[in-house]
């Protein structure tokens, strides 16, 4: 009975040494190595470019098994920065309505392959009280040991999102009521 028991001991604890385990990472925002920016269009003759710069998240990665990664990223909306105080302030105030919803947040559901070092991203993203579900379309850029005694992943997404679905009913006109986010994040495992 004792060489039974210890045998599937054994069994069992090979079985699990050989699952691919994902680790998890923190954002590495310290470095300036993420970026949350935006791109939307104005009036129709140009765009404007913004960006988020208080945020931070975490995620967990396993190459072997992407569709077990996760991720969950959480911005303040006050961070916003077009490089135009002015503008900024119209963006805080009528469409992220900083005041009421001073953060924003991303938490994916699940993550599904869609090719080579590239995925698809669901999750539920909530902005200006509203949450609604996302699809980030991600590519991974690599991975691998850092100068300072640390590991580090990369991956870079884009997504779109129309303002209305997130009760954001200001505008200007019709070339201007998505936002493209374009996400580009290194972590540090920890």
């Amino acid at each position: 009975m004792l060489k039974k028991t210890f045998a599937a001991l054994t069994l069992g604890a090979a079985l699990f040494a050989g699952q691919a385990m994902g680790a998890d990472y923190v954002i590495d925002r310290e470095g300036q190595h993420a970026f949350v920016n935006f791109k939307i269009g104005h009036l129709g003759y140009s765009y404007i470019y913004g960006t988020f710069k208080d945020f931070d998240g975490s995620f967990s990665f396993d190459d072997k098994h992407p569709e077990a990664s996760k991720i969950k990223v959480t911005l303040k909306t006050a961070s916003v920065d077009t490089n135009h105080a002015e503008r900024d302030k119209h963006i805080k105030g009528v469409l992220l309505n900083v005041s009421k919803y001073p953060t924003a947040t991303f938490e994916s559901t699940s993550v599904k392959s869609t090719g080579q070092g590239t995925a698809d991203v669901t999750g539920n993203l909530t902005l200006n009280g509203v949450t609604r579900p996302l699809v980030i379309k991600a590519r991974f850029v690599g991975e691998g040991d850092d100068p300072w005694g640390g590991y580090r992943a990369g991956f870079e997404g884009t997504a779109t999102i129309k303002l209305k679905d997130f009760a954001i009913q200001k505008d200007l006109g019709p070339a201007s009521q998505e936002v493209q986010l374009i996400i580009s994040f290194e972590g540090v495992r920890s």
